[in-house]
């Protein structure tokens, strides 16, 4: 469903990610792991269209769409959940739903709202709320339903569990299971690698904007001394150059 070749990109003229290859498939979460500064938002907002591509190809479903807008990518099947969640706090719930599915014909509306209730019965009893009200597993509720109203085949999700009670995160990633299971495609960033772990059939780690590791996630998981090395030295680095 999605697959990375040769990416590098960044801000202004600094690259931050450099000459990565990944591919997620249809009904398959590929979590990217890596200390703070490696890379992995911004892999994940050049895919959305936000971050500025310097080199390689971003294909969803073999298409190439690294010349087209943020809105052409999500109108092809491209859902992003940014970290912190970025709703608009004045709108009530429904009307932040209803935004993100603004790509899609208001025919769509009412099913993919159903969709979203279904997921999250919560944000069903919250429609008519401020969305700047809501407590933050809400507000993450509302961000991944807002995804979700556009109908991606391709889910970029940052930052899932955090600022978040642990039963809170467990309910997460249920749905993302259910979503998967659906024959969703989800990249996942997520800085607690257990969750990560858990959730995902193959790890990418990155470092400095490259990926030094590259598995499933069960070998991942009988490797967590290699994970911990390279996620504490990354750490250290910053600690020191801080």
């Amino acid at each position: 469903m999605l697959e990375l070749v040769g990416l590098a990109c960044g801000y202004g003229e600094m690259t931050v990610v450099h000459d990565l290859d990944l591919r997620v498939e249809a009904g398959q979460t590929v979590a990217m792991v890596g200390a703070n500064g490696a890379g992995k938002t911004s892999t994940l907002m050049a895919i959305a269209g936000h971050v500025r591509q310097h080199r390689g190809e971003i294909r969803l479903d073999g298409q190439r769409i690294d010349a087209l807008s943020p809105m052409q990518r999500v109108a092809l099947g491209v859902g992003w959940v940014p970290e912190g969640r970025r709703l608009f706090p004045d709108l009530s719930v429904r009307e932040n739903l209803v935004v993100g599915g603004y790509v899609r014909a208001r025919s769509h509306e009412a099913a993919s709202l159903e969709r979203v209730v279904d997921l999250f019965p919560r944000v069903g009893e919250r429609l008519n709320q401020r969305a700047g009200s809501l407590s933050g597993g809400e507000q993450q509720m509302v961000a991944l339903g807002r995804a979700l109203m556009a109908e991606p085949r391709l889910l970029l999700v940052d930052e899932l569990s955090l600022g978040l009670m642990p039963k809170a995160v467990g309910q997460f990633y249920a749905a993302l299971a259910r979503l998967k299971a659906s024959g969703l495609a989800i990249l996942l960033v997520e800085q607690n690698t257990g969750h990560a772990l858990r959730a995902a059939d193959a790890v990418v780690v990155l470092e400095s904007g490259a990926a030094v590791w590259r598995g499933t996630a069960e070998a991942a998981r009988a490797a967590t001394g290699m994970l911990d090395a390279y996620l504490g030295l990354a750490r250290a680095q910053a600690e020191t150059a801080g």
